[in-house]
């Protein structure tokens, strides 16, 4: 039954193991994006119109298509763990929905593969992941849901995978229209790359919650004061802000709108006149590959080195606070050393002319930071007693 303490224990290790695959999924989407092959493959939901399973392994290894393939190819796996850890948390009780969901999903992809051709390739992709679901929903094992609010959020789980996978591929799909004079493809991708961070959270907080760490109430904190937790999630809130700034910067596909640092375009704070910026473009030894910048990439860029001090000083605090804490002084100090390290990342991201292994590096690293911040705010703020949590995973 699920409620043993060793399924729990092996719960908390696929948690685990789900959450870090979709760190490897985040660091090859990183790559896909810094080496600009997010169009390598033309179509979705096949992949140059085979089944994403069939590409011939010759088409794999022809110009960027092997690392936007493989992150295909992977986001379907994270999808399976995810549909597994679902019914894992949702117990017995979560047969009936995901075969309800399961057999929708199915019948729409079969009707789709059938009744248009242009829908094909959308009616296999749907098909197959309600076959997937629809065999989670089979399956016999008779165990007890998980306890709390652990089922809601395997379902919340289960929800933004597929969303992200819809986001990805209207990304390849829609990627010539134009919008606010930004391709709809770029538009896509920032919304898809901020809800990977959102969705990587979620799968940590889990795998945190069914620890035994957890479960044996470790975090009990009773001096941890209101300030000290809504400076947590402020500090936390300011990272995934920052992210997101960097995640729209990555997908304007401008390059480097400042290429020195600490300066910037050689001063404290860069000039941004049409004439400056003119003359920024006709400096730039990669305006042939990438488009021409502007006053606004270059605001942008400056508001994310000055978040990034924001942060620091930020967690900084936040770490010096959190070392008082004999249970997770340690996470305190992983948070600003992960700062600090991604601090450093950024410059050397500038340094490398946008280097696409270091510009994603900054990438997880950043994923990482987020995180962090996140479990200290569940630790700190979670509200639930010691006795309440033991009695509850007893």
């Amino acid at each position: 039954m699920i409620d043993s303490s060793k399924t729990y224990i092996w719960l908390h290790r696929f948690a685990l193991f789900t959450a870090l695959a979709t760190l490897g999924l985040i660091g090859i989407g990183g790559l896909v994006t810094s080496h600009g092959v997010g169009m390598a493959v033309p179509d979705w939901p096949t992949s140059y119109g085979y089944n994403m399973f069939a590409l011939p392994f010759s088409i794999w290894f022809t110009g960027g298509v092997f690392h936007e393939h493989t992150h295909r190819q992977w986001a379907s796996c994270v999808g399976i763990f995810v549909v597994i850890l679902t019914r894992w948390l949702g117990g017995e009780k979560s047969r009936w929905p995901l075969l309800i969901v399961g057999g929708t999903e199915l019948v729409v992809g079969l009707l789709m593969f059938k009744l248009n051709d242009n829908l094909r390739g959308a009616g296999g992709f749907l098909s197959g992941i309600g076959g997937v679901v629809l065999l989670a929903g089979i399956c016999w094992i008779k165990n007890a849901a998980a306890p709390g609010r652990l089922p809601a959020m395997g379902w919340w789980a289960f929800g933004l995978v597929q969303l992200q996978g819809l986001l990805g591929g209207l990304r390849v799909v829609l990627d010539a229209q134009v919008v606010a004079g930004m391709k709809l493809g770029n538009v896509l991708g920032i919304f898809h790359a901020c809800l990977a961070q959102g969705f990587f959270v979620l799968l940590c907080a889990i795998a945190l919650l069914t620890s035994k760490w957890w479960r044996n109430g470790n975090n009990q904190h009773p001096t941890v004061s209101q300030g000290l937790c809504k400076f947590v999630i402020f500090t936390t809130l300011l990272i995934f802000l920052q992210l997101t700034i960097g995640a729209t910067m990555r997908h304007q596909h401008a390059g480097l709108a400042i290429r020195d640092f600490p300066l910037a375009c050689g001063k404290l704070w860069p000039d941004t006149s049409v004439q400056a910026v003119e003359h920024y473009n006709a400096e730039r030894i990669e305006v042939t590959d990438a488009n021409p910048i502007t006053a606004f990439q270059i605001d942008l860029q400056m508001m994310h080195r000055v978040m990034a001090l924001i942060i620091f000083f930020g967690v900084a605090m936040a770490a010096w606070q959190v070392r008082r804490f004999q249970g997770v002084r340690r996470l305190g100090f992983v948070w600003i050393g992960l700062i600090i390290t991604q601090i450093g990342l950024g410059a050397w991201t500038i340094w490398s002319d946008k280097a696409a292994d270091v510009a994603t590096l900054h990438v997880l690293v950043g994923a990482l930071s987020l995180v962090t911040g996140a479990m200290l705010c569940i630790i700190f703020c979670g509200g639930i007693t010691k006795s309440n949590r033991a009695a509850a995973f007893a």
